[in-house]
């Protein structure tokens, strides 16, 4: 029988690996995050380009399904295909980008507006239970800086 810490460099196994335990962590918080919006009809991914397209389009000036990928940090084509499916449900609607006749703008409609705040709170009440112990403060600021943002 071989060792397990063979091939790694933590002596306590993958149990002590930071990248093991991220995967770990993310899985579970993943699992509470899709229980928490299914009553709304909603998977994550779908949760996540919704919310972004809203904000992003807040001030009226509409973003293109690149942006709002790009805020999501989403693959472009991945969210082309979301973006129909939340339009066939009546939450955008997509028209050819001024800007861009290559792009497509993002208009979140008055049902995406209303589910996405209700979404916004379900997610953010799922995030509290899910991370309640944890300082939300130093949280945020290690996330950020493992996503290059900080």
């Amino acid at each position: 029988m071989s060792d397990p810490t063979d091939g790694t460099r933590f002596a306590g196994g993958p149990g002590e690996s930071p990248g093991f335990l991220l995967w770990r962590v993310t899985a579970a918080w993943q699992r509470a995050i899709t229980a928490a919006l299914v009553p709304l009809g909603l998977t994550h991914v779908q949760f996540v380009l919704l919310a972004c397209a809203w904000w992003l389009g807040h001030d009226g000036d509409l973003p293109n399904q690149a942006q709002v990928a790009a805020q999501a940090g989403a693959d472009v084509k991945m969210a082309s295909e979301v973006f129909a499916r939340l339009q066939a449900k009546g939450l955008v609607t997509r028209e050819t980008d001024p800007r861009d006749s290559r792009a497509k703008s993002v208009a979140v409609t008055a049902d995406g507006v209303a589910l996405a705040k209700r979404a916004v709170r379900v997610v953010e009440d799922a995030d509290a239970r899910f991370f309640g112990a944890l300082d939300s403060a130093a949280l945020v600021r290690v996330l950020r800086g493992l996503a290059g943002m900080g």
